[in-house]
C-alpha cells in the first residue's frame, strides 16, 4: 500500500502529533515501525471531553510501538469555550447514522459544531518549537480524506501550508507530513493491520467515558472503516 511519508528513514527524528485516534496511531505507527523512524510522540490536552481517554490511549500506542512520548497541556484552548468538545454545555452534534457522514450540509454543520479555533494551527506551532529545539527534521499529523472534505486543516494543502510557516518561524525548518491524507478510513484500518499498529489501543470518540459512545461522528466513521476494512 502507497503511502507519503516524504522522505522519512530509518533513524530520521520525527515528531508525530498523537491523539490516540486511528489515522494519529497509524500515521505514528507507520513511521516508528514501518520507517523505522526515532518517534516523539506529542500528545495535547486542550481540555476536551475525552482529554484523559486520548492521553491513556497516547501513552499506550507510544509504548507499543516503542515511541516516546510527552503530553502537552494547552487547556486556555479550550477555555475559549467556542467548541463542543471543549463546552460541556453543548451537546455534541449526531449523525444520523452512517448514511449520513458523506452528506456535505450536515457533515459541515456537525464540523462547525465541533470545531476548536486554530486547534492543529496552534499544535504544529507547539510541535515547531519542540524540533526546533531537540532536533527534529519531519512533524507528521493523521489526516484523512473523509474528514478533509469538512476540516482544512485534516488536508494536504494543510501540511504544506505549515512546512511553508515553519520556514520563517523555525531554523531548523522541519518538514510537516501526513503520511495518510489522502486515504480513507477503510485503507487506513488496511495499512494499520498491515504494519501491526495497536489498532485495539485506538480511542476514537468525542466523548470520555468508560467505553466509546458509538454515536458520535468519531466513533460512527471508525465504525464504519473497520466494517468495510472486514474488521
Amino acid at each position: 500500500m502507497e503511502i507519503d511519508a516524504g522522505e522519512v528513514e530509518a533513524g530520521s527524528r520525527v515528531i508525530a502529533l498523537l491523539s490516540g485516534g486511528l489515522d494519529s496511531v497509524v500515521t505514528a505507527a507507520v513511521l516508528a515501525l514501518g520507517r523505522k523512524a526515532e518517534v516523539l510522540a506529542l500528545t495535547f490536552d486542550y481540555g476536551q471531553r475525552a482529554a484523559a481517554r486520548e492521553l491513556r490511549a497516547a501513552e499506550e500506542v507510544a509504548r507499543r510501538i516503542g515511541a516516546s512520548w510527552e503530553a502537552v497541556e494547552l487547556s486556555w484552548l479550550g477555555k475559549l469555550g467556542t467548541s463542543a468538545l471543549t463546552d460541556g454545555e453543548d451537546d455534541l452534534p449526531l449523525p444520523d447514522g452512517c448514511d449520513e457522514l458523506d452528506e456535505m450540509g450536515a457533515a459541515t454543520a456537525r464540523a462547525e459544531a465541533v470545531w476548536v479555533p486554530n486547534r492543529n494551527g496552534v499544535f504544529v506551532a507547539v510541535a515547531g518549537a519542540y524540533a526546533d529545539a531537540r532536533g527534529y527534521d519531519f512533524i507528521a499529523l493523521g489526516l484523512n480524506r473523509e474528514e478533509g472534505a469538512t476540516f482544512p486543516d485534516n488536508t494536504p494543502e494543510f501540511a504544506e501550508a505549515a512546512t511553508a510557516m515553519l520556514r520563517w518561524s523555525t531554523m531548523r525548518h522541519p518538514r510537516v507530513i501526513g503520511p495518510t491524507a489522502s486515504m480513507r478510513k477503510a485503507d487506513i484500518v488496511r495499512l494499520g493491520r498491515q504494519i501491526g499498529a495497536p489498532l485495539d489501543a485506538v480511542w476514537s470518540c468525542y466523548e470520555g467515558g468508560a467505553e466509546m459512545c458509538g454515536r458520535c461522528e468519531s466513533c460512527m466513521r471508525l465504525r464504519r472503516a473497520m466494517e468495510e476494512a472486514g474488521e
